[in-house]
This record gives C-alpha cells, structure tokens and sequence, in this order.
C-alpha cells in the first residue's frame, strides 16, 4: 500500500503540472489564444498546493515506515531548518538564473546590433552580455555556500 502511494502522488503532481499545456498546445496548434490554459493552470496550481498539504499531514510518504535502516533514520532526523535550507539554495540558484536570462534577453541582441553598426564596439558590447551572465554565476555561489554549511 504504501509503495503505491509512492508511485501515485508524484504521478498525481506530474499530471496536475502537466494539464496547462494540454489546452495551451491545442488552441497554439489551431491558432487561436490560449486564454483557457489560465484556469487550467490555476487548478493545477491549487492542486499541486493541496497534495503538498495533505501529503505531509497523513504520514504517507514518511521514511521511516518505507525503509527501517540507519541511511532512512538518517533521512527522517533532519529538521525543518535544514528543508528551508535546501528550499533557500534552490531559490537562490532558481531566480538568480531567471534574472540573467532576462538580463541576457535584453542585452544580446542590443549587443550584436551595436557590433554590426560599428565592429569595434565588440568588447564594450560584450561587457554588458557577461554582466548579466553573472548573475546567475552569484547565484550559484551563493546557493553552494548554503548547501556547504548543512
């Protein structure tokens, strides 16, 4: 029963996660506007949001009833801090890339642009590309440094 529910949930989540592009491709496909796809995604947002709550209250994917040796009690004595932890890094990490695609997005082809007006503004063009790619590198960084003190 309980390696079902270990097969179930996560499926559960995959499906609920997965049902906005289902009417999205359809109408992209047909060339209309996907403005279904928004109630779509908030069902599966809210659903997603409901396993998180539910799953954790019943007990149903604890690690101490699927797997009794020392790497499972290991597992199950960590504390909430360190999940927050982990939840911080992958922030981190998350938006910090996020931030330097946009970044990326504006200043590339600002960049190719200005170099094809005048060649020698190359490096100065560049600088700004690199700016925004470093972004992310910060963010990297600064998740390892979160991950290392766990």
């Amino acid at each position: 029963m309980n390696i079902a529910m270990l097969c179930l949930f996560p499926l559960a989540v995959v499906i609920l996660l997965a049902m906005p592009l289902v009417p999205a491709y359809k109408k992209i496909t047909t060339g209309q506007q996907a403005r279904g796809a928004v109630l779509c995604n908030l069902c599966a947002f809210f659903g997603v949001a409901a396993l998180m709550l539910v799953l954790p209250a019943t007990g149903a994917l604890s690690l101490a009833q699927a797997a009794p040796d020392a790497a499972a009690a290991e597992a199950v004595a960590r504390t909430v801090g360190d999940g927050m932890a982990y939840l911080s890094a992958a922030l981190a990490t998350g938006l910090s890339c996020i931030g330097a695609g946009i970044a990326v997005a504006s200043a590339a082809p600002a960049a190719v642009g200005a170099v094809s007006e005048d060649p020698k503004s190359f490096g100065k063009a560049m600088i700004f590309v690199v700016l925004g790619e470093g972004v992310a590198i910060y963010g990297m960084l600064i998740s390892i440094l979160i991950i290392n003190t766990l």
